[in-house]
């Protein structure tokens, strides 16, 4: 059975970019990456929200022998995913298994993770918040970076309850520490 799983990264603070909007500060060393990769080996689709799909797009034409192999294996997984984008202002998607939607219907998200064969992951905090609300987020991954930036957007809404089980832990050399956490 399919999952609808939200995996973000962002400070210890709880943000995904600071307050300039920055997210310089996130980048994975190759232990988180190759972590990040193992989950994403798990996703047939992904839901993005504009800011998210712009940020990741540049995926499709990564690769080769100029990057690192976790970077190529993050590339052919992006590239092997179907991907909706939900924007109101963005004019097309251009990149390919690629489909565009105006608005975020949750009755149409959970009939989606419904028939899935493969998880569906949602990216991006707006879109994700959305998610919570609704109730359809089954799994949080959360890789947390040791740095605190005081402000910027937040990962998780403000406004909502969730009671989680924590599933999983691991600490990376690197100070990172992932916590999955699923729904009760």
């Amino acid at each position: 059975m399919a999952r609808l799983v939200y995996a973000v990264i962002c400070s210890l603070d709880g943000y995904t970019v600071d307050a300039e909007g920055s997210f310089d500060w996130a980048a994975p060393d190759e232990e988180v990456h190759a972590a990040a990769n193992h989950l994403e080996q798990q996703v047939g689709t992904a839901l993005y929200g504009r800011r998210m799909y712009e940020t990741l797009a540049v995926w499709q034409s990564i690769g080769g022998p100029d990057v690192s192999a976790v970077e190529n294996e993050y590339a052919d997984l992006w590239r092997a995913t179907d991907k909706v984008v939900y924007s109101r202002s963005l004019a097309e998607v251009g990149t390919p298994r690629t489909r565009l939607e105006r608005q975020f219907d949750p009755e149409v998200v959970r009939q989606l993770v419904a028939a899935a064969d493969r998880d569906v992951s949602i990216g991006g905090p707006e879109l994700a918040a959305q998610a919570l609300r609704a109730g359809l987020v089954d799994d949080l991954h959360q890789f947390l970076h040791p740095v605190v930036v005081g402000g910027g957007t937040r990962a998780l809404p403000d406004g909502i309850r969730l009671d989680l089980e924590l599933v999983a832990e691991r600490r990376f050399t690197g100070g990172v520490v992932y916590l999955h956490h699923r729904r009760r």
